[in-house]
């Protein structure tokens, strides 16, 4: 079987049986188009690679300059290929040598709170009613920790009202990463702002429609608003704002889960929140709450330094 064939029989796997979602199969399209150059430079049949090839075809990622994080992720999809390759087709998998590249420890970038409320303020236009919509996106970016795939995902039958004993509480149906569901609730600031939009713009939005849809957040033709037009609406909002340069759609996501350590959240209701599999991966946050503990300590204590 030529490469090509089992490399659309693998992404037809992943979207029918694995239920990735389209971001994710064109994720490892794009990767496995990495790994097609590669053969065809090296004039390799992939069936027939043995680990001094896979060695070979991480120094060509290198070569091109490639970061660490971007080189582990071509690697990571080359090997989930071979793995359903060797299962389907009786390939010899030759990626079991192969070592991820070494990553330099990052702590996630966080705004302060002043700095994400002059974001939030920032795309209010008086004179522009779809100002409402990006105010309302901004507003649950922040209010909820989503990822911005999962708030331009949403419908509007994901919106609820939870009964507890302390009133009536909004929530979110969020669904992240492996399709996995989760409720998140809403503060007042962001519910107002939900509710401006849902009332005042997206009546008049979803008119322009051609067909029926229950996408929650729309654009100027009364189509979902797609992840790069989300993107550039935050990027509009930070260029207003003053922020250029440090601000893209998952800082909020950063800011909010640093900012709920910081007010005393539990880490496993962070984890919860954020939709999280493992803690580990949301104690980097802590890392940061941690690093400003130094800080104000070695300015203020005397026999700090």
């Amino acid at each position: 079987m030529q490469f090509e064939l089992a490399k659309r029989t693998f992404l037809d796997y992943l979207r029918i049986e694995r239920g990735l979602s389209s971001n994710s199969i064109s994720a490892y399209s794009r990767d496995l188009s990495k790994f097609s150059h590669f053969l065809e430079a090296k004039k390799l049949d992939y069936a027939k690679l043995n680990p001094n090839d896979v060695s070979e075809f991480n120094s060509f990622l290198k070569a091109q300059d490639l970061a660490p994080a971007s080189i582990n992720r071509i690697i990571s999809g080359v090997k989930s290929f071979y793995k359903y390759a060797s299962r389907e087709f009786a390939i010899v998998n030759p990626m079991g040598e192969i070592e991820r590249s070494k990553l330099a420890r990052k702590l996630p970038k966080a705004l302060t709170v002043a700095e994400v409320l002059k974001l939030i303020e920032s795309s209010k236009r008086e004179s522009d009613l779809i100002s409402l919509r990006d105010y309302a996106i901004l507003e649950l970016l922040y209010g909820s920790g989503a990822r911005v795939s999962e708030i331009v995902g949403l419908n509007v039958n994901d919106i609820a009202t939870a009964i507890t004993p302390e009133g009536e509480i909004q929530t979110l149906k969020l669904k992240g990463k492996g399709s996995k569901e989760r409720l998140v609730p809403l503060g007042s600031y962001a519910k107002k702002a939900l509710e401006d939009y849902l009332v005042r713009l997206r009546p008049s939005l979803i008119a322009k429609s051609t067909k029926e849809h229950g996408a929650l957040f729309l654009n100027s033709r009364g189509q979902r608003l797609s992840r790069v037009s989300a993107w550039q609406m935050v990027s509009d909002a930070a260029d207003r704002a003053g922020l250029r340069g440090k601000i893209s759609p998952h800082v909020f996501r950063h800011s909010y889960a640093t900012h709920l350590l910081d007010g005393g959240a539990d880490i496993r209701v962070v984890q919860e929140l954020l939709g999280h599999s493992s803690v580990t991966t949301t104690q980097i946050y802590t890392l940061v709450t941690i690093d400003k503990v130094r800080e104000a300590y070695s300015l203020a204590h005397p026999r700090a330094r």
